[in-house]
Parts: structure tokens; sequence; C-alpha cells
């Protein structure tokens, strides 16, 4: 359960999901906004959340479409890595790497056997060790933009045209996966 954008807390479902048909909010509260996300389209081969991670992209990625990715940085972490890939050509559209102990968020590609220009710029750096976080990966026509925590941190150009041959999500490192949806 999220609320205003911030991660509250977890509860483990009583019963099956089949059998949720309602929603009710009773109490003295205001209500501006209630936000459902369906089923993902990422489908993982395993069925769980461990890594490392690997989900299918079922029909690939087109404009329009997020990823969201929500854990907890490990309280000793290293790095961690988000891979978008094109399993048929062995190519990563998107290597998201932020590396903890120099602050630095590593944005890349690796395309036809090597490794384009890195792009490294930040506002500021938003993991820390042992915090929850979120994700929010936006795939617009010409570019990615990724939002942690609800804040805006930076856009990168698609350097593959072709972004529905993007069928593949990797996760690994120094993190505790807790949800991955694409929506």
């Amino acid at each position: 359960v999220a609320v205003n954008g911030s991660h509250l807390l977890e509860y483990k479902h009583r019963i099956p999901l089949s059998r949720v048909d309602m929603f009710s909010i009773s109490g003295n509260v205001r209500v501006h906004a209630i936000g459902y996300i369906p089923n993902s389209a990422i489908y993982s081969e395993s069925g769980d959340l461990g890594l490392p991670y690997k989900g299918s992209i079922l029909q690939g990625l087109s404009p329009g479409q997020h990823v969201t990715i929500k854990g907890q940085v490990s309280m000793y972490p290293h790095s961690f890595t988000v891979n978008l890939c094109n399993s048929k050509a062995e190519n990563i559209a998107l290597h998201l790497n932020p590396r903890m102990k120099s602050g630095v968020f590593i944005r890349n590609s690796y395309l036809d056997g090597s490794w384009g220009q890195e792009e490294r710029e930040l506002p500021f750096f938003p993991f820390s060790p042992g915090e929850y976080f979120e994700i929010l990966l936006l795939c617009q026509p010409h570019q990615f933009k990724l939002a942690v925590n609800g804040s805006h941190l930076f856009a990168y150009r698609h350097r593959v045209q072709d972004l529905s041959s993007i069928d593949e999500l990797e996760i690994m490192g120094d993190l505790e996966l807790s949800d991955v949806k694409l929506w």
C-alpha cells in the first residue's frame, strides 16, 4: 500500500485475489484519487521475485507503457542492475546501474557486442542502504523517463528504435525485490 506516492505497508492476502470484487473506503476522509494497477504483462518463468529476476515482456515495449520496480536496497550494498533487453539479439536497450558507494547512476546500452557512451549526470542520488524505493520507468516515443520515489531523475534517448523488440527485463544485485509491473 502506498499513500501520496510513498510506501506505507505490505498486507498479505487472506483470501484468493480471484474472490476480490469490491473496494470500500469509510470514515471521515476526503478521497481525491484511487489508483488500481491491473495484472502485470511481465511474466516471470519462476513465478517469484527472487534474484536474479528475469521476466518476459510478452508483447515487447511500446510508447506509453510504464515499468514499476519496488524494492529495498540491501543494508551493505555495492550496486544493482536493471536491464531492458532484446533476448534474441542479446542486446541491452537500457542498462541501469546505480552504484551506492560512489553515488553514481550509470545508464548505457549494449548493442551488437559493445557498450555505448555512458550517461551519469544526476540532479541527486536517490538510493540509500536499507531504504525502500519505487522506480517508475516511462517509455516515450523517443526516450525513457525515469523517476525514483515520485521524483523525476533523468531521460534516456532510445538507442534501439524497434521498441517491440525489447522483450525481457532483468534485475540483479544488492536489493530485495518486492514488486515488478508493466502497465
